[in-house]
């Protein structure tokens, strides 16, 4: 019999968090490996209540595997409350690729990473997100159908960070018709941490509504672009620093977790309003925020645009008909304020009670549809 060892820290470390924790409730979880190309993939589907789990795959350079598993699977979950909050018919999936893209990503890796998405069957569809582009998303789709985020060349909806960027400044006017009675931000000072894909776009359209912008980002080159194209852009040096620059909206647009005890405590902002994912580094803060009176956008109800564009995909992609959806936005948004002065709970229990309420409801109409089969 071969010498079956357990986990090292399986007891309290990804399986506890996938078979016991709040946080876990996952369907299925994959691990990928190819050594000829140096794949290292977690596939993690959250939920397929209402309909084939969606999200993109993230190409990071974990500092672990088990990092990287805990990444997919808070990752994927999100994605299920941000797909059922977007009114999608689409669960909840994520994926990562463990390693440096800059360093390790070729073709061969991609090709292998889409023939194991494929090996799911449509169960999950993947996109874009952090380290990985469209030109990767074409090569993916070369060994897995089930892709989305290719370019227009390809049949795709090319770039997602348009509607992401586009749907977090409906989010954010939302925020402002709550917090100041009126739904725009001119005369607004709104600091963005984080202007690559995502947030470079969300400062057009905050300059264009007459906002004044400060940023930061941990790569100076992305800063320079932003305020070569816009002298009046204020940089600062950090996100620590920016956290404490006088501002009426933060908007965390880089990676998760920003939002933790200290960055609490420090915000002078009175709107937190942001793309990146998991922006709340423990359970707790979001009552933290709504203790100080700060206002947070639950940030997988504003950054869903990009699911919705690559969703729209599948079925034929329309950027009209995807910008329309996604300027819905702003009532959902507004719809989860409501739901959370009347119940008074924080906006983020809110938008996961109405998110639950919908998945459950579609897990329960289940056995109704088998009987008329």
């Amino acid at each position: 019999m071969a010498d079956v060892r357990p986990l090292p820290g399986a007891a309290d470390g990804v399986l506890h968090s996938l078979f016991t924790s709040d946080q876990g409730g996952h369907e299925q979880v994959v691990l990928c490996q190819d050594r000829e190309t140096g794949l290292k993939a977690v596939i993690a589907l959250h939920s397929t209540a209402l309909g084939p789990a969606l999200g993109g795959t993230r190409f990071y350079p974990y500092a672990s595997e088990e990092e990287a598993v805990q990444d997919a699977l808070n990752l994927s979950r999100g994605m299920s409350y941000k797909n059922a909050m977007a009114g999608l018919e689409h669960g909840g999936g994520k994926a990562v690729i463990i390693g440096d893209p800059e360093q390790i990503k070729t073709e061969q890796l991609l090709l292998a990473y889409g023939r194991f998405v494929a090996s799911l069957g449509g169960r999950y569809v993947t996109a874009c997100d952090v380290g990985t582009y469209v030109q990767d998303m074409d090569v993916v789709a070369r060994t897995n159908r089930w892709t989305t985020g290719r370019s227009p060349e390809n049949g795709g909806c090319g770039d997602s960070s348009v509607l992401t960027a586009f749907g977090v400044f409906q989010g954010m006017r939302a925020a402002a018709q709550t917090q100041w009675g009126e739904p725009t931000l001119r005369g607004r000072r709104v600091g963005i941490a984080g202007v690559g894909k995502v947030g470079h776009h969300l400062v057009e359209h905050l300059i264009t509504d007459g906002a004044e912008v400060v940023v930061t980002d941990v790569r100076a080159d992305a800063v320079a672009r932003i305020t070569a194209r816009h002298p009046q852009v204020t940089a600062v040096a950090d996100a620590d620093a920016l956290v404490r620059t006088p501002l009426d909206v933060y908007a965390p647009c880089a990676l998760g977790g920003a939002l933790d005890d200290a960055t609490v405590a420090a915000l002078t902002a009175t709107v937190v309003c942001g793309a990146a994912n998991n922006q709340l580094a423990h359970p707790g803060v979001e009552k933290d925020l709504a203790d100080r009176g700060i206002l947070y956008a639950p940030d997988y109800v504003v950054n869903a645009g990009g699911v919705i564009q690559v969703a729209d995909e599948l079925h034929g992609f329309d950027f009209d008909r995807a910008k329309a959806k996604a300027t819905m936005i702003f009532d959902t948004t507004l719809a989860i304020f409501d739901r959370a002065q009347a119940d008074g709970i924080p906006p983020a229990a809110a938008a996961d009670r109405l998110a639950e309420q919908r998945m459950a409801e579609a897990r329960a109409s289940v056995p109704r549809q088998a009987e008329h089969r």
